[in-house]
């Protein structure tokens, strides 16, 4: 090993070698040099596009979403875009295209050497230019994250790299095609067709050779060449476009002179995707999809999967109609209760809160105006006000229904209208769910061996808090001071009884059922009140809970889809439920389900009866939260169960009305509609019964015994 003593006359020579370099040591690092690089390049090799991912970048296949019933609910495209082949573009774009970003793209493969030297040696004089072909820029296009955007050295040998890779797989045109239907044009619009239609209400085969001029113009700054916000900038870079044709020899100067004096005529139109009957669902659906078709090599925009969903597209249909009727009742209701100069007012405390926490104010404060004068200006703006008095008081409706038999969902809906407010209120939203949550009290009294019959005093209750705070539930109407039942007290949801009920079980038990059963996101609070529902859960755990009671207090977790298969109908995966979770012994399931009945044969859900006209065999149960801020109702059949929950997205915000902001009346009419139209198209069964578990015992044996022989002993008479 060497010392430092001798280490220092070795290092002392290397450097008298460095400062006076040999003619040999001159030829080896010059050598040495271009090895590196190309070591350097097939290093990079391995970090771009694949062979086999380039190959199905021309081949569009987007991922096919079926409903349980055979119909097309979407399909999933990369981007929003209507690919178009070469011959159904206008001859104008490619001439224009080509003339403008790559005269030379005949010639070359992959790279134009002379304009990125000619680039190179601009960008080092201190004039950054831009010597992509088009091809690279293709790259750049189909691969941003594996190519990426960044100016450095790295990027653009990736960038070369997989451009040499496309114009090996691909010929000309199919490049041409390619860029043409991927490249971004603002607006959500990608490639040339959504382009033409967004900017000139016209197909990309229609396009003339001002409006090609224009779109192409576009390429090199989508924003700063945007002819709908800078009409001025996008006509002058149009005539560059023209310019460079002239120069091309693709156009005569005569016929430039005369167009470049023309207007733009922008006919501007904003092309939405289209949503689908179940936008919340296929959105949620997209994400359990690309993990599965990361997991499995499959790419869900270019594999032509076929997906079918366990959504049937009779009960979407059903459950939108019902949202979309309950929805506009309850806005009219919504609009009279928040009426301006009344109660939407410049002395409202709450106005001035909303007012205080809009970006409008923030920015306002930030430019340096006194907080008095930002409110007092923005409380005079009519426009100002009466859009944000619209976003407060837009009522909020989610929905969802699943088959508890396997779990499968068979509707669901985030919003009224997922264009205007795509917030999902199924899952991602938390709200109070109230009285709907008193089942799990009552559940698990009735695990602990407590009766139906079993019965409390109706009085007021004053329960300890820790801290020396005392609670006291109430209720609409005064104690009686008469006994109920525990029937009656979850029939006609009696707060004072349930209250006195969860004393008995304790939170953490009832937390431990609501958990089993399916409430498995949502934090849930283990102090008293935790009985009338104050800790927030979201609409699909508490229907996947009831799910539970009708599926005999056994948990199915709720799935979105059933197989997947490939273009040629060749089944890739399959997907089965899970074996039901115990959650509630099958004796206590039923005695809770049998008491859920009376919510809607008398109780506070007996307008499904009487309104509705629902016959079958179902139980439920509604709730409403402190102020009317929530309306829930969820009901249960044996062969499906449907919940709707109606609020606000700020939660500050209610109907103003001790009627309508009840379960019963916001939320009941949705399901009650919905089930009444699945009972009348005979998607479910109006004959299904809850079946009462069998009892082992032998008394009960003996009983079953006896009741055989006598039906015997009639039916022969």
């Amino acid at each position: 090993m060497l010392t430092l003593s001798q280490l220092k006359p070795l290092l002392a020579d290397r450097l008298r070698r460095f400062r006076r370099p040999t003619l040999r040591g001159v030829a080896w690092t010059l050598a040495a040099v271009p090895v590196l690089f190309l070591l350097y390049v097939l290093a990079l090799i391995p970090f771009t596009p694949g062979i086999s991912d380039i190959r199905k970048a021309k081949q569009e296949q987007p991922a096919q979403i079926l409903s349980a019933d055979g119909k097309r609910l979407t399909e999933f495209k990369w981007a929003n875009r209507v690919w178009v082949p070469l011959n159904q573009i206008a001859p104008s774009v490619v001439t224009a295209l080509i003339a403008t970003e790559d005269h030379r793209f005949y010639t070359h493969h992959g790279l134009d050497w002379r304009r990125t030297a000619s680039a190179a040696l601009r960008t080092f004089s201190g004039d950054r230019q831009g010597g992509s072909t088009l091809t690279q820029q293709l790259a750049r296009n189909l691969y941003p994250e594996e190519v990426g955007r960044a100016p450095t050295l790295n990027r653009k040998l990736k960038e070369a790299i997989t451009a040499f890779k496309i114009e090996a797989l691909y010929t000309k045109d199919e490049i041409l095609e390619t860029y043409l239907n991927t490249v971004p044009f603002l607006y959500n619009a990608f490639g040339i067709e959504m382009a033409a239609r967004t900017y000139f209400d016209k197909s990309a085969q229609q396009l003339d050779l001002l409006q090609s001029a224009t779109l192409v113009g576009m390429l090199k700054g989508n924003s700063y060449y945007n002819p709908v916000l800078n009409p001025e900038r996008a006509m002058q870079r149009r005539n560059t476009v023209l310019a460079q044709m002239v120069k091309r020899e693709k156009l005569d100067s005569a016929n430039y002179e005369v167009l470049k004096k023309r207007p733009l005529r922008i006919e501007f139109e904003r092309q939405l995707e289209p949503m689908g009957v179940a936008p919340h669902f296929t959105q949620q659906l997209r994400k359990w999809l690309i993990s599965w078709a990361d997991s499995n090599d499959y790419n869900i925009y270019t594999d032509g999967l076929v997906v079918r969903t366990t959504l049937d597209s009779r009960l979407q249909n059903a459950a939108n109609q019902a949202v979309a009727r309950q929805g506009r009742q309850l806005q009219g209701v919504a609009d009279s209760a928040w009426r301006p100069r009344t109660v939407w007012g410049a002395s409202s405390a709450l106005v001035q809160a909303f007012v205080r926490e809009t970006p409008e104010y923030r920015r306002a404060l930030n430019t340096g105006v006194m907080a008095e004068d930002a409110l007092k200006k923005l409380m005079t703006d009519a426009s100002f006000m009466r859009a944000l008095r619209e976003q407060k008081t837009r009522v909020q409706v989610s929905f969802m229904a699943i088959d508890p038999r396997n779990g499968q969902i068979r509707a669901w809906v985030g919003s009224r209208d997922f264009g205007q407010d795509p917030f999902d209120h199924v899952q991602q939203s938390r709200r109070q769910p109230g009285s709907t949550f008193k089942p799990f009290v009552y559940g698990a009294a009735f695990e602990n061996g407590a009766k139906s019959d079993d019965t409390f005093i109706d009085q007021a209750i004053e329960i300890p808090l820790p801290g020396g705070d005392v609670w006291r539930p109430t209720d609409d109407t005064p104690p009686s001071g008469r006994t109920v039942s525990l029937r009656d007290g979850l029939a006609y949801s009696k707060n004072t009884i349930t209250a006195q009920l969860m004393q008995t079980v304790g939170p953490a038990k009832v937390a431990k059922l609501a958990r089993a059963m399916g409430v498995r996101q949502s934090k849930l609070d283990l102090v008293p009140s935790l009985a009338l529902g104050t800790s927030p859960v979201s609409l699909k755990e508490m229907v996947s809970a009831y799910g539970t009671m009708a599926n005999e207090g056994g948990y199915l977790e709720p799935m979105l889809v059933t197989r997947i298969e490939n273009s040629q109908g060749t089944v890739l995966a399959e997907f089965q439920p899970l074996a039901a979770e115990p959650a509630l012994s099958a004796q206590a399931n039923y005695r809770l389900l049998d008491a859920m009945r009376g919510v809607v044969d008398r109780g506070t859900g007996s307008a499904i009866r009487s309104r509705f006209g629902i016959r079958a065999d179902v139980a439920g149960k509604t709730g409403t939260t402190q102020d009317n801020a929530d309306g829930w109702f969820i009901l249960m059949h044996p062969q499906l169960v449907a919940g709707a929950w109606v609020g606000f997205n700020d939660s500050r915000v209610t109907l103003r009305s001790d009627y309508w902001g009840q379960g019963a009346h916001s939320a009941l009419p949705i399901v009650g509609d919905f089930t009444a139209q699945a009972l009348r198209s005979r998607v479910i069964d109006a004959q299904a019964k809850f079946l009462a578990p069998q009892d082992t015992g032998f008394f009960s044996q003996w009983q079953n015994r006896l009741r055989d022989w006598v039906g015997r002993v009639f039916n022969r008479s």
